[in-house]
């Protein structure tokens, strides 16, 4: 019997492997690696773009339209509706990074800075090399003025994604703010 189930999980490894959650992820990585390694600024801001509305439509149906609804209740400045709609995002699909980058972007408007970084540190829990929550976490550090914390993810920020626009002049400030000296 054990053999038996051994076999039947080897067998459909491949098919696992091919699903469209699948799929979407190795797109993601591919974009990741592609990013890495941009020739310009011009080209790292197109992946960027791409990036965010694969992450933004990672999901299942209900949460892609839960997202949705989210990202105009934020524009519209309805945060706590926003909040609400995150959260039941996250509910329903607790593993999507998204989901937490955009409570915290919800819940910092809203006021709650120590929400919002709680939230970022799950999405890059869950996606370690989301560079737009390290971009948002050296925001708040900076509003705050944590410079040392706004420093150390903006060289996240750069690990991941090293031709975002002006990355070494706000490397610099940063330093400079965090440490009294350039990079």
């Amino acid at each position: 019997m054990r053999y038996t189930l051994a076999i039947l999980l080897l067998l459909t490894a491949p098919a696992l492997a091919d699903t469209p959650a699948a799929r979407r992820q190795a797109q993601i990585d591919q974009a990741l690696d592609a990013l890495k390694a941009a020739p310009s600024e011009e080209a790292a801001a197109l992946l960027e773009s791409h990036l965010a509305e694969m992450w933004l439509n990672a999901g299942t149906p209900a949460v892609t339209l839960l997202m949705s609804r989210g990202l105009r209740e934020l524009k519209a400045g309805a945060n706590t509706d926003a909040i609400e709609d995150f959260n039941d995002a996250v509910t329903l699909q607790p593993d999507l990074a998204e989901g937490y980058r955009q409570l915290a972007m919800a819940r910092y408007a809203a006021g709650d800075v120590k929400g919002a970084i709680e939230d970022l540190a799950l999405a890059v829990q869950h996606e370690p090399r989301d560079f737009l929550a390290y971009r948002t976490l050296t925001d708040i550090f900076e509003s705050q003025q944590n410079w040392k914390g706004a420093y150390d993810a903006w060289q996240k920020v750069l690990a991941i994604d090293p031709k975002t626009p002006d990355a070494q002049e706000r490397l610099k400030h940063l330093q400079q703010q965090a440490f009294g000296q350039e990079a």
